[in-house]
């Protein structure tokens, strides 16, 4: 069973069906804090129940709990996390002051699946949410965007725990529901940071910043608001696969970003410093170079022919906003002359500058 570095991002229903045939399991890092997992030992002693079966089926000696700095490895948080939802009949893991019985998070997912948009989905997906659980509400902003999740009592130990593996969650099933990687701008939580804030850039990538709520009982996912137009790329039968396979709902796993050639472009005119710098345009989306060139690969398209659109953009808007010399123009383009410009400019629109401003 696959999972991810930090945080397992599943819930119930998108664990492996024990019908299902086994996936090779693959060696991972111990970097989930057991302050991570301790929240799960507490929802079984509420209970009055014991945590050894879960323990057991994780692979977690009991005597690495009483190490305050202990860490477990993805698999290892994957697995006792799902055995412990079954056996306590629980996917809230003891946040919730109402019990989420093992299977409710797949209901949401699928009562979402008919939406037009991601925007309308994680409307619906955050409403119904509110029906099952009274504890948090939850709700979509279109202007900014970012996904809100309020604190509607006071959590105590149990607020960094519900707020983060229930954040993951909303977060993977966005980017399943539109088969791509959706990029955080930024993530934003009420409490102090924590000693193992490290881990936090791995269930959230990008910006991460602590102490930030107007009332401190929010936290707050940023992204770009394009994401909630695209359209919802699964069906009931993707649903059901995904529900039968050893797949927890995840972000990592989605290398390709369906709004990322618009992004680069964006940057590049907002930027054109960045023009002739790949490094610069990676590290503003959060990127490698690597990753950058390869997503656009995958997306067929490149930076090179962005970074042509970005300055065929510039070009027509100098041109058709005044009289400026077409010599201006190159320099301010970046151009190293002014025949070199005019030779770029025809090759893109098939006329000289001069032409085109002419019938413009």
């Amino acid at each position: 069973m696959t999972g991810l570095a930090g945080f397992a991002a599943h819930y119930g229903t998108m664990a492996r069906h024990p019908s299902a045939p086994a996936v090779p399991e693959r060696p991972s890092s111990a970097v989930t804090p057991l302050a991570l997992v301790r929240p799960i030992l507490r929802a079984y002693e509420a209970r009055g129940l014991s945590p050894a079966a879960a323990l057991r089926s994780a692979q977690i000696e009991p005597s690495i709990l009483k190490n305050r700095q202990g860490r477990i490895d993805a698999l290892q948080m994957e697995r006792i996390s799902a055995h412990a939802m079954q056996e306590l009949d629980d996917e809230s893991l003891g946040w919730s002051r109402r019990r989420l019985p093992w299977g409710s998070y797949g209901l949401l997912i699928r009562a979402s699946l008919s939406a037009p948009t991601l925007g309308v989905a994680l409307k619906r997906w955050c409403r119904h949410h509110g029906l099952i659980c009274d504890s948090v509400r939850l709700h979509i902003e279109s202007q900014g965007a970012c996904a809100v999740l309020t604190e509607q009592h006071p959590m105590g130990e149990l607020r960094e725990f519900c707020m983060v593996s229930l954040l993951r969650n909303l977060h993977g099933v966005a980017c399943w529901l539109i088969d791509s990687r959706l990029a955080l701008r930024r993530s934003e939580f009420p409490y102090p940071q924590p000693p193992h804030a490290d881990i936090y850039p791995l269930m959230f990538p990008g910006p991460v910043r602590f102490g930030v709520s107007a009332n401190g009982t929010q936290a707050r996912l940023w992204f770009d608001p394009s994401y909630l137009d695209l359209p919802i790329r699964r069906d009931e039968k993707a649903l059901s696969q995904m529900l039968q396979r050893a797949l927890p709902v995840q972000v990592l796993p989605y290398r390709r970003d369906r709004l990322l050639p618009r992004q680069v472009r964006q940057t590049l005119l907002d930027q054109p410093q960045f023009n002739r710098n790949a490094s610069a345009v990676a590290q503003a989306l959060g990127l490698s170079v690597r990753s950058l060139h390869r997503q656009l690969r995958e997306e067929g398209t490149s930076l090179q022919t962005l970074k042509n659109e970005a300055r065929l953009d510039r070009a027509r808007e100098k041109l058709a906003r005044g009289r400026q010399p077409i010599k201006q123009v190159a320099q301010d383009l970046g151009f190293a002359s002014e025949k070199s410009f005019i030779r770029a400019f025809k090759s893109w629109t098939g006329q000289t500058p001069a032409a085109w401003r002419a019938a413009a």
